[in-house]
């Protein structure tokens, strides 16, 4: 089951980029652009985490943290607060009011996951397994291993990547392009062929004896993890 993630941030460049990356890391996302509509969305129905904009309009986010942690069926939700407001009393003030962390913008994407999981880790352990199965293919996060039909899989990091990207979307065909997106990030100029190359390192790792292989090539269009052959 994915986690659910609701982002309350006003700014809608920000709640874009948050959404597309939270949901490339397989989390569920709903976006509240204000104070109000937020408390109205956990109303609806309970988060898993909130992502909490400090300077909401309508309803403050220490305001609604401060809401959020008064009653009983959400006190134990967990918190990140995110602000441009990057002073030590600031952040104090955050954590005081129940913010369960504390971001200051401008911040990397990949920090904020790392912060998300943590979280979860420490207050919701069982939302935050750090394994994806597949079929008979198994990647464990935090141990950086694969095993495939209870064999282990040795792979270099771009390859775990890439890996670890297709595992979350079973049968889904990328085209190189949202591949390199993905794997090596839009501000790394990378030709498209690379990928190629990595894909063809992942699937000889993966050549289990007794296996099918995994990843599908799609004519024109690019690659899929497919383990029905």
């Amino acid at each position: 089951m994915q986690p659910y993630i609701l982002v309350m941030e006003d700014e809608d460049a920000l709640a874009t980029l948050l959404s597309y990356n939270l949901e490339k890391e397989g989390y569920r996302v709903v976006v509240a652009a204000d104070g109000e509509e937020g408390m109205l969305q956990i109303d609806e129905r309970l988060p898993d985490m909130v992502l909490l904009d400090w300077m909401l309009p309508k309803l403050s986010g220490i305001e609604v943290c401060r809401r959020i942690r008064g009653r009983a069926e959400t006190r134990n939700l967990p918190i990140i607060m995110l602000t441009a407001r990057g002073e030590e009393s600031d952040r104090i003030r955050g954590l005081d009011t129940g913010a369960d962390d504390y971001l200051t913008k401008p911040f990397s994407m990949s920090e904020l996951i790392a912060r998300i999981r943590a979280v979860l880790r420490r207050i919701r352990p069982g939302l935050a397994d750090d394994r994806i199965n597949h079929g008979d293919i198994v990647i464990d996060r935090v141990a950086h291993r694969v095993r495939r039909a209870g064999n282990e899989i040795h792979l270099g990091p771009t390859e775990f990547r890439l890996l670890d990207h297709l595992m979350q979307h079973p049968g889904r065909v990328f085209s190189r392009e949202q591949l390199l997106d993905a794997v090596w990030g839009s501000d790394v100029y990378v030709e498209a062929r690379t990928v190629d190359v990595h894909v063809g390192r992942l699937r000889k790792a993966l050549n289990v004896d007794g296996t099918v292989n995994p990843i599908r090539t799609v004519r024109s269009a690019g690659y899929s993890l497919d383990l029905g052959g």
